[in-house]
């Protein structure tokens, strides 16, 4: 994260194929006090569009979270979560998993997937908020400056 990270609302894509649950996500960052700006993306092949930013997505901001459903249409999640940390430019993001169950929660642990985080369906918004402050306590560690000698 470069010095143009200071003083601005944090980036967070939503990649999510489920009106209702992209809904509720927007409603408990709204509601949280976290500035934030929020990019809602439906499908696996759309937020690698997004990611790598190609095509219409050439000029967007780098996010600094990645809030992820792994059964998305076109490109399954696992694929796009494969992709991300397998990329040196992308990697750094701190991706949260949002899943069906705390059983598939405990599946998708044992599979020892490279996430910063588990999300569980219907999402609490307490433990979704902390979560998101956790996090944005990380993004905002990375925004101090070294001292200049």
């Amino acid at each position: 994260m470069g010095r143009d990270t200071v003083g601005r609302p944090m980036e967070i894509l939503l990649v999510e194929d489920n009106r209702d649950d992209a809904r509720l996500t927007f409603e408990f960052l709204k509601g949280g006090a976290i500035q934030h700006r929020l990019t809602w993306l439906w499908d696996g092949d759309e937020a690698l569009e997004f990611l790598h930013r190609r095509g219409k997505y050439a000029r967007v901001p780098r996010p600094d979270l990645i809030l992820l459903d792994l059964g998305l249409p076109l490109v399954d999640g696992r694929e796009v979560l494969a992709q991300v940390k397998g990329d040196a430019d992308l990697a750094e993001i701190p991706v949260v998993v949002m899943t069906a169950s705390k059983d598939h929660e405990d599946l998708l642990r044992s599979e020892q997937l490279q996430v910063d985080g588990y999300i569980t369906k219907p999402v609490d918004l307490e433990k979704f908020l902390a979560l998101v402050r956790d996090l944005k306590r990380f993004w905002h560690a990375d925004l101090i400056l070294p001292a200049v000698e």
